[in-house]
Formats: C-alpha cells, sequence, structure tokens
C-alpha cells in the first residue's frame, strides 16, 4: 500500500437468503458459537451430499467451486466471489477445475452444533 493510499472494503454478499434463492432461517436458540474454516478442494475433487444445519457463508480465495442443489440447480463461485450456502438442502461442491479451491467459510451456530451433516 503505498503512503497516502487508503484501506478499501468491497462487500463480497449480503441477504437474508442462500445462493439458491431460499430463506435463511432463524438463528439458533442459546449462545453463539462461530466457527472460521479454510477449506481446500483438490482439482476435479467432489465433495460428499451434505446438508448444513446452521447459517454459513464465505469467499472463494482462488479457484472456482460449483455447488449443485439436489434439484439440480447449480451455480459457479470464483476467486473474489462470496458464497452464501443453504441450510437444510442436500448439495454438494465440486472443483471442476486444474487448480486447487480454496475457501474461508464462516459458520453460525451454537457450541457443539455440527458444521453439515453428511448424506445418510
Amino acid at each position: 500500500m503505498e503512503p497516502n493510499e487508503k484501506p478499501t472494503t468491497e462487500r463480497l454478499a449480503a441477504s437474508s437468503s442462500s445462493w439458491n434463492g431460499a430463506p435463511l432461517p432463524a438463528y439458533p436458540e442459546g449462545r453463539p458459537f462461530v466457527t472460521l474454516l479454510r477449506i481446500v478442494i483438490p482439482p476435479h475433487a467432489r465433495l460428499p451430499r451434505h446438508s448444513h444445519p446452521v447459517i454459513n457463508a464465505g469467499v472463494v480465495l482462488r479457484g472456482e467451486l460449483t455447488v449443485v442443489a439436489d434439484d439440480g440447480a447449480e451455480r459457479t463461485f470464483r476467486a473474489g466471489e462470496g458464497i452464501i450456502e443453504m441450510v437444510g438442502t442436500l448439495h454438494y461442491g465440486e472443483n471442476r477445475g486444474d487448480e486447487p479451491v480454496e475457501l474461508a467459510m464462516f459458520y453460525a451456530g451454537t457450541e457443539g452444533a455440527p458444521l453439515s451433516v453428511a448424506e445418510e
């Protein structure tokens, strides 16, 4: 940063709905517990089908991540884009590219609550 340069702020995402338009649920009762994860998905890797019981959002730091919902809806998020994830809906993430995907994800739940639940 140059000596006279000022800090900047850029809103990456802001919504009361997830990326597929579904409204986000109310926060759970109890004392809030926030988790921040750095997730790296190798090239051509696919995450298992899962759902999130808590609100979560993040940013793609590098690469491209395609999220696919059970109803077939999908969206590709690129480096620098924010993601507001679906809550309570089965889906999976997939790296269709040739470089790793790196994400920073924030989860807002309660202590002991799972961040994701794998399909059974």
